[in-house]
C-alpha cells in the first residue's frame, strides 16, 4: 500500500514516546514493502520564527488553512491509499482532515492520548485524575483551571480546537486506533462513535538483549513529572529506606520539570542514582539489567510503553493499577500492580518484587511470552495493516471488514480484577 503519515513532531528537548512510535511504525511498514511518505511539522522550528510568527502560532491550533492547501495538493499528486494521522498540535491542526476529504483519501488516526475529550490530553489535574471535560460540548473547566501549562491563555486554543473540531474528527476519520481497551472504553463513554474505534496496542521492537540472572537494580525510566508518579516513587522509596531498604539500588533516568527535585533528593544517597537522560541503546541495556521496571503513574496511561519494553527484555514491571497498565501487566503473573497514588502500596509491591528472586524470574518469563503474543513487531504490523484495509474498504463503500484480534482487548483482564484499586479513569 501507499501510506502518507501525518505528524507534528514534539520538541526534541524532552523524550517523546509518540515520536518513537511514529518512527518505528514507519520503519516497520517500509520493511514490509509498503511505500510510506511523511507529511510533518516540527515543534522545534517554532523557536526560529519571528516574534510575530510565534505570536500567531496559537491562532493556528484550531485551524491552519495553509496546511489544508499544501496537503490537498500533495494528496492529489501522490494519491496514497490511506492517510495515517498522529499528532496535529500545534502547527498542523485538524485542517489535515479537510485536506483528506478534499482529495477523497481515507483516514485513520492513532489516539496517543485523550485530546479528543480533554484539551491537554492527560485527564489529570492537580495531582489527581480529572474528567470534568469528558462529555460537555464546551471544555470550559480546562480553561478555568488552566490545564495546559498551568495557563488559562495557553489552554484556550486547545479548548477552542476541541469544541469546534469534535464532529470533524468523529466524521472525517474512518477508523481510530486506540492504543488500549481502557482508552477505548472511556472514549466510547464520552460519546465517540464506537464503530470507528479499534484497539491496536503499540508494538515494541525486540531489544535483542534479555535479562540474565536476577537483575541488579530497580529502574524508573521516563519523564520526570508529577503525573508520572515521580514524587510518589520518592515517598515510597523513603518508606522502604526507613524500613531497611529494598536491597538493590534505584536508578532514575529521564528529564522533565521535576529534574532538580529528583537530583537533589538522590544526591548523597548510596541507594539511589539519578542518571539523567539516556539514549535509546543505553535505556535498553539498563532495562535488561533490572530486577523490575517501575511505572507508578498518577495519570491513566493510554498505553505504558515502558512496561511493554520491560516485557520485551523479560523483566517484570511494578505499575499503577489503572488505565492501560491493567491490560499490560497481569498482576502476580507478568508483574505487580499497586493502588494508584498510594505510596504504601507501591513500597509493598517493590519489596515483594525484590524479595522472591525465583518468582521474579517466573514473572520475567511470562512477561516475555506476553510481549511475543501482544506487542511484537509481527503483531503490530498485522493489526496496523488490518486497520488500513478496513478504512479503505469503508471509504470505497465495501463496508466494514470482519472484526480482527486487534479490535478486542488483547491483554488478559484477570489482573485488573485482583488489584487493590478502585476504578479510576486515566
Amino acid at each position: 500500500m501507499r501510506v502518507l503519515v501525518v505528524h507534528n513532531r514534539y520538541s526534541s528537548a524532552q523524550p517523546s514516546g509518540e515520536n518513537r512510535v511514529v518512527d518505528e511504525e514507519v520503519g516497520l511498514l517500509r520493511a514490509a514493502g509498503h511505500r510510506v511518505d511523511v507529511f510533518e511539522r516540527r515543534s522545534d522550528d517554532i523557536a526560529a520564527r519571528s516574534l510575530l510568527a510565534k505570536a500567531a502560532v496559537p491562532l493556528l491550533v484550531p485551524w491552519n488553512p495553509a496546511v489544508r492547501t499544501e496537503l490537498t495538493a500533495r494528496l492529489r499528486a501522490e494519491r496514497p491509499d490511506v492517510v495515517h494521522v498522529h499528532n496535529v498540535f500545534p502547527l498542523l491542526s485538524p485542517a489535515v482532515l479537510a485536506a483528506c476529504a478534499d482529495a477523497g483519501v481515507p483516514v485513520v488516526a492513532t489516539l496517543h492520548n485523550y485530546t479528543q475529550v480533554c484539551p491537554p490530553g492527560t485527564l489529570h489535574r492537580d495531582g489527581r485524575p480529572c474528567t470534568e471535560c469528558v462529555g460537555p460540548a464546551l471544555p470550559l473547566p480546562a480553561v478555568r483551571h488552566g490545564c495546559y501549562r498551568d495557563s488559562r491563555l495557553a489552554t484556550v486554543p486547545l479548548a477552542v480546537s476541541l469544541a469546534v473540531n469534535r464532529r470533524r474528527w468523529w466524521s472525517g476519520v474512518e477508523r481510530f486506533f486506540c492504543i488500549s481497551a481502557s482508552q477505548r472504553d472511556l472514549l466510547v463513554r464520552s460519546g465517540m462513535p464506537p464503530e470507528r474505534l479499534l484497539v491496536k496496542h503499540n508494538f515494541v521492537p525486540d531489544p535483542g538483549a534479555r535479562r540474565e540472572g536476577d537483575g541488579e537494580q530497580l529502574l524508573y525510566l521516563g519523564r520526570l513529572a508529577e503525573a508520572k508518579g515521580v514524587r510518589l516513587l520518592m515517598t515510597a522509596w523513603d518508606r522502604l529506606a526507613a524500613d531497611g531498604g529494598a536491597g538493590v539500588p534505584l536508578v532514575i533516568a529521564g528529564a522533565g520539570p521535576l529534574e532538580r527535585e529528583v537530583s537533589a533528593w538522590a544526591a548523597g544517597r548510596d541507594d539511589v542514582r539519578y542518571a539523567g537522560l539516556w539514549d535509546p541503546e543505553r535505556c535498553r541495556r539498563a532495562v535488561a539489567r533490572s530486577v523490575a521496571v517501575l511505572a507508578p503513574s498518577m495519570a491513566r496511561e493510554t498505553f505504558g510503553l515502558v512496561a511493554a519494553e520491560a516485557m520485551a527484555a523479560g523483566v517484570p514491571a511494578v505499575a499503577a493499577g489503572h488505565g492501560a497498565f491493567t491490560e499490560l501487566v497481569e498482576d502476580g503473573v507478568t508483574g505487580l500492580l499497586h493502588r494508584p497514588g498510594d505510596a504504601a502500596s507501591l513500597a509493598d509491591r517493590i519489596r515483594r518484587i525484590v524479595s522472591d528472586p525465583e518468582r521474579n524470574r517466573e514473572m520475567g518469563r511470562a512477561a516475555r511470552h506476553r510481549y511475543e503474543r501482544g506487542f511484537s513487531p509481527a503483531v503490530g504490523l498485522e493489526r496496523l495493516v488490518e486497520g488500513y484495509r478496513t478504512a479503505i474498504a469503508v471509504r470505497s463503500g465495501g463496508g466494514d471488514s470482519p472484526p480482527s484480534r486487534g479490535n478486542e482487548s488483547a491483554g488478559p483482564r484477570r489482573g485488573a480484577a485482583r488489584t487493590e484499586m478502585g476504578a479510576v479513569d486515566d
